[in-house]
């Protein structure tokens, strides 16, 4: 599928991923909607493409994703002025990370709300309308977290896996209807979520380069333009970087290795939060 002409939405466009998928869709040709749910987030997102960008554009709205109502109408909003919808990114996310006893009900429905049922939204939302414009592509932000299974990170993990599935499921599903669908599952991602969703001891951006063994997070719009190629070739999943595809690959072959591996890193981190919390 070629990017130029086409209408897209963007989820969670006010920073990281969101915002650099907004920004090469509009350089390779796209109209696209970055949403978010602060809007002066997405506002600011599609001010920093003037003159920058290329012969796409962009304008901002407020969405929430886990309002269903809100997600329609922005589809519905782009049929209207475009006569279809070609791509819709589910790409808003939040963490939450720390021991499991710990979490709230409120943060545990917090996730769900915003990891499962806003991808469920967009795609409740766009799918429909793509089959019956016989075309379309789905692109679902999901996570090395919903390929392999790390503890203090158990509500992202459950929700990326959620993601995962979904997704899968429905390119199975989609392919007859000329719809595409693809999963990103990258490792760690230099955007403001490694800072955020701390519970108790741990710190966030230690936390998630120590658990992949890497010391610098993979630039967002490195991921963006694999993932804009992956939609070109209506491939199934994109895993980032190759360090990642070789930990997924292993944990397949050898997934006792693997928990055990985990479970040890788990008691790393547990020591360092104790040793500087003392």
């Amino acid at each position: 599928m070629s990017l130029a002409s086409r209408s897209a939405i963007v989820t969670g466009g006010g920073s990281g991923i969101g915002a650099s998928l907004t920004a090469a869709l509009v350089a390779a040709g796209a109209d696209v909607v970055c949403t978010d749910l602060d809007l002066a987030a997405a506002e600011k997102t599609v001010a920093g493409l003037a003159g920058l960008a290329g012969p796409g554009s962009a304008r901002a709205a407020a969405v929430d994703v886990t309002q269903a109502a809100q997600v329609q109408q922005v589809v519905d909003e782009v049929v209207e002025a475009h006569g279809r919808i070609d791509l819709m990114f589910n790409n808003a996310g939040i963490t939450y990370f720390g021991d499991t006893e710990d979490l709230t009900l409120d943060q545990w429905n917090s996730i769900i709300d915003v990891n499962i049922r806003g991808v469920v939204h967009g795609v409740h939302a766009a799918y429909p309308q793509m089959v019956r414009q016989r075309g379309g592509h789905i692109v679902n932000t999901a996570s090395m977290g919903g390929l392999m299974a790390a503890g203090l990170m158990t509500s992202y993990v459950a929700t990326k896996h959620a993601v995962v599935g979904l997704s899968l499921a429905l390119r199975t599903e989609a392919a007859a209807h000329g719809v595409g669908v693809t999963v990103v599952c990258p490792a760690a991602v230099d955007t403001p979520i490694l800072d955020k969703g701390e519970i108790g001891p741990y710190r966030g951006r230690d936390f998630y380069l120590d658990g992949q063994g890497i010391k610098h997070p993979l630039d967002a719009g490195v991921l963006v333009r694999r993932v804009l190629a992956a939609v070109e070739a209506n491939e199934a999943m994109v895993v980032e970087p190759r360090r990642a595809r070789l930990a997924w690959r292993v944990g397949r072959l050898a997934p006792t290795f693997v928990n055990r591996t985990t479970t040890r890193f788990i008691a790393r981190q547990r020591a360092q939060a104790r040793k500087g919390s003392a």
